[in-house]
């Protein structure tokens, strides 16, 4: 697979980047699908160059979140008017901090807005621009208890066990570029630019492992419409890993079809022949004898052996991996997602490229950040900096596109909805015989509160694509569609008669947007895979445990997470935007490989592995990241301390010696409430949160004040419930709408007279005949077509 000089898909768009180390990793996801990013620094540069951690004196982060971009030097001082001129003729600035990189110039990202109406201007922090905590600072650790990720992480009672660093401050960067790639299609449109508001705390609460969205699989099937999850996990064998003889496996069994092979791999125990299990809630109440039954069958086998054998039977396995034999798969080289960057003088390191694959090429990273001042102040092209507002009057921003959503469970189910909310009109393509995942539900509950959040703002087609006249349907859709949005494994497209080369001849401008467990291509594309199979595959499974002295050692504690679902989902979002934006003469196909947006969100860990391994100057980050218990029952709050100036000012709120940092801390905050805790700590310049469940979130007074939640009524369900306003604060564009999710087929009717014209008499002909199916209300007729699939 090559990696391209410069993706072209966002070439017209100019991008200043004046923020800092926090927003840097925006910048570099615009600079990859091909937008020109020029990094403004100082003289001397910008000090996360040589922020910890380093090799051979060279921020690893630094490289990573710059790579793509120009870099420039501009003296405040000295050239505000050459700054103003680079504004005047960017289409985005990008900036964070607090202050941000504007101040030095004497503005901000708002000012420049209002100055220049045609920019879409990002001011990133870490809380926001207004509430109580607009004065906070937040690291990864402290964004993962806020946002419930550290709730669900660790063993049911004791010590919660962080995520991986790493991960929330990317996933905050994904949504931050999703939000201004929206912004600026508006902006395409209408001519109005915006100011965005961003949060980096709220996005990683939306998109991280979102409390109140789409859940995983598993747990829809077993969960009662009104429970929200209240915390500690329950059973952190809900995807169960096992040992083995040389390692670890991990099975995700879903489908009824994935059951029966695991139960013809058992041997056909007698006590499992019941139907019931075929449901995932009869197999999780029984789960104690289930899993002894498959640890004895996989004791004394290798993981190679298993992965294969359960492959072969149709049983999604994987091997759980550390990080360096996952790089080190044949794989990750096949498909290139590593690119050997060189760092320093004689140092090269392999850095993970990307997960944007555009037309069967890499888009992503080429070369590290360049050298301070490698260029000059200026745009590569000149011109107008847009052309003619098509649409001046549009409302939102892609209101005039028509997709046919084919993507299931959570990274296809987001995928759909992120277009629906920004108003574009979201075909959700049903199956009755093959019904999404997120249908499931306990018996005589009509709909699942995940199907509820994930899918409103759509319409429904039931359509069966195997029957010819179904296809015919399908294909005329096609035609009039701008994308076609769908997360099989790779080569079902095709045996559906819908390969990439049949969509383009039906429609020689469409864009066909894809994700999949392992991509594409490469010796793993052909395998089952689940988000909890990525996570063990890729080497997150090992990372997501507990390594502090005396902890849990060995135990794996990511299996009530649905990462990296939600983060997958919003980069193929981007990259299928991009591909709108961009518009090709030709049709143009983008794929994202979940294992890859893995490997790319905790890129900065993998190469500090890689630089140890080497034998390079490694120079890691000595701060902590303290997860301390709390006054009450089960609550907790983390403290992180990076600095010597943060130390002095721990240590004179708590008032401890310091013989044992941590010790002395966790005795202090052991007497106070976690949130009371965490402001203290806060107002004396300290990063700090609180661990908060789901139901603590919707009472922060953050979240409350920056209303991040609306409630949204369904007629099948008794109450409101929360879900997401919109992707950050903007200025000018509408708050997501929320019509309410589809019963399967409720709009087979309407979308085919109002797209393809057919007279109700043909639609009447190919329902009977089997090809489309339509929901009927209950109550106007006791016989439905179709009721909740199961």
């Amino acid at each position: 697979m090559p990696v391209l000089d410069r993706c072209q898909l966002l070439a017209a768009m100019r991008v200043l980047d004046v923020g800092g180390a926090k927003s840097d990793g925006v910048g570099r996801l615009l600079a990859d699908l091909g937008a020109d990013v020029l990094k403004v620094e100082p003289p001397g540069g910008a000090a996360a160059r040589t922020a910890r951690p380093t090799v051979a004196g060279v921020g690893i982060a630094f490289a990573i979140d710059n790579a793509n971009k120009r870099c420039t030097v501009l003296d405040p001082a000295a050239d505000r008017d050459r700054f103003l001129d680079l504004v005047a003729e960017a289409d985005v600035l990008v900036d964070g901090g607090r202050p941000g990189g504007c101040a030095a110039f004497g503005t901000t990202a708002a000012d420049l807005a209002d100055r220049f109406p045609h920019l879409v201007a990002l001011s990133m922090t870490d809380f926001g621009s207004t509430g109580p905590y607009a004065s906070w600072s937040a690291t990864d650790a402290v964004l993962c208890a806020m946002s419930t990720a550290l709730s669900r992480s660790g063993p049911t009672a004791g010590r919660p066990v962080l995520p991986p660093l790493g991960i929330a401050s990317a996933t905050a960067a994904v949504q931050a570029a999703w939000a201004v790639l929206v912004a600026y299609r508006h902006r395409l449109r209408t001519g109005t630019g915006e100011h965005v508001d961003f949060s980096r705390f709220e996005a990683v609460v939306q998109t991280l492992d979102p409390p109140f969205g789409s859940e995983g699989q598993a747990a829809v099937g077993q969960k009662a419409s009104n429970q929200l999850w209240r915390g500690r996990p329950r059973n952190q064998q809900i995807y169960p890993t096992f040992p083995c003889r040389d390692g670890h496996v991990r099975i995700c069994l879903l489908s009824p079809r994935q059951w029966r092979a695991m139960r013809e791999w058992l041997g056909e125990p007698e006590q499992f022949s019941d139907p019931k299990f075929d449901t995932i809630g009869a197999r999780y109440a029984a789960s104690a004898e289930l899993n002894a039954l498959i640890a004895s069958l996989f004791a004394e086998q290798t993981m190679g052996h298993l992965v294969d054998e359960g492959q072969a039977r149709g049983v999604p396995i994987a091997a759980v991996l550390d990080p360096a034999e996952a790089l080190a798969s044949e794989h990750f080289r096949a498909v290139r997602a590593l690119t050997s960057a060189e760092f320093a003088d004689g140092v090269r390191l392999d850095v993970p490229t990307g997960a944007f694959v555009v037309d069967r090429a890499r888009a992503g990273l080429r070369e590290p950040a360049p050298a301070v001042g490698t260029d000059t102040a200026r745009w590569l092209a000149a011109g107008p900096t847009a052309a003619a507002p098509e649409e001046p009057t549009a409302r939102r921003p892609l209101d005039d596109l028509l997709i046919l959503d084919l993507g299931v469970i959570v990274a296809g189910g987001e995928l759909g909805r992120l277009f629906a909310d920004m108003g574009a009109d979201v075909v959700k393509v049903e199956s009755a015989a093959y019904p999404d995942g997120l249908r499931q539900t306990p018996p005589g509950q009509p709909m699942s509160r995940s199907w509820a959040l994930t899918h409103r703002n759509e319409r429904s087609l039931g359509i069966d694509l195997r029957h010819p006249d179904g296809a015919a349907v399908f294909r005329g859709l096609v035609a009039s569609a701008d994308a076609v949005f769908a997360n099989f494994k790779p080569g079902t497209l095709d045996a559906l008669g819908l390969s990439f080369d049949e969509l383009r001849a039906l429609n020689p401008n469409v864009v066909l947007a894809e994700s999949s467990a392992f991509g594409a291509d490469g010796p793993w594309s052909g395998r089952m895979g689940y988000g909890p199979l990525v996570r063990a595959t890729t080497g997150v499974s090992r990372l997501w445990s507990d390594q502090t002295p005396g902890g849990s050692g060995g135990a794996f504690f990511d299996a009530t997470t649905i990462f990296p679902d939600h983060v997958a989902a919003k980069i193929t979002a981007i990259a299928a935007l991009a591909a709108l934006i961009g518009r090709p003469e030709d049709a143009t196909r983008v794929h994202v490989s979940q294992a890859e947006v893995a490997i790319n969100q905790l890129a900065a860990a993998y190469v500090v592995d890689a630089a140890r391994a080497s034998g390079a100057a490694l120079d890691d980050d000595a701060a902590v990241h303290a997860v301390l218990p709390c006054a009450g029952d089960d609550e907790w709050c983390v403290v992180s301390v990076s600095s010597d100036d943060r130390r002095r000012a721990l240590l004179g709120v708590i008032d401890s010696p310091a013989v044992d940092l941590v010790a002395g801390l966790a005795s202090w905050t052991a007497r106070r409430d976690k949130a009371d805790a965490a402001r203290t700590l806060q107002e004396a310049g300290v990063p700090a949160g609180p661990m908060y469940r789901a139901a603590d979130v919707l009472a922060d007074p953050q979240i409350v004040e920056r209303a991040v939640f609306t409630e949204a009524s369904h007629p099948l369900f008794p109450a409101p419930m929360p879900t997401e306003t919109r992707p950050a604060r903007y200025r000018h564009l509408p708050d997501a709408d929320l019509r309410p999710a589809p019963m399967p087929g409720e709009h087979t009717r309407a979308i085919c007279a109002e797209i393809l014209q057919m007279p109700a008499g043909l639609i009447d002909e190919l329902i009977t005949a089997g090809a489309l199916f339509e929901w009927t209300r209950p109550d106007a007729d006791p016989h439905p077509r179709i009721g909740t699939a199961e």
